[in-house]
């Protein structure tokens, strides 16, 4: 994968979900109004220390940042949680029903 073309994507595509300007963004982060903009148009990459505010701002984890799945971290959390709530015999219909929509898929 080429992280240099596709850390920009994620910043943006995380930040959209968050439904946050990127001037606003960089303003909470303590940056530049541009800081975000310039990340996301491929002229700068974060520090580490600033990789970790993004997370934290963004509300994920780097583990998260970095997985590709289309489902946002945040659904991912989300769906856990209400999952957490399920009786076991819940929880195990509910696998089914994934298993049975993922079959359909293909």
């Amino acid at each position: 994968m080429d992280y240099l073309a596709w850390f920009p994507e994620r910043v943006a595509e995380l930040r959209t979900q968050k439904g946050v300007s990127a001037r606003d963004m960089s303003l909470s982060l303590g940056q530049s109004e541009s800081y975000i903009n310039k990340i996301e148009n491929r002229r700068t990459l974060p520090s580490m220390t600033g990789f970790l505010y993004i997370c934290e701002y963004l509300e994920v984890t780097p583990g998260e940042f970095f997985n590709a799945n289309p489902l946002s971290p945040q659904k991912s959390r989300e769906l856990l949680r209400e999952l957490e709530k399920l009786t076991p015999a819940q929880a195990e219909h509910i696998l089914q029903v994934i298993r049975d929509l993922g079959e359909k898929r293909l």
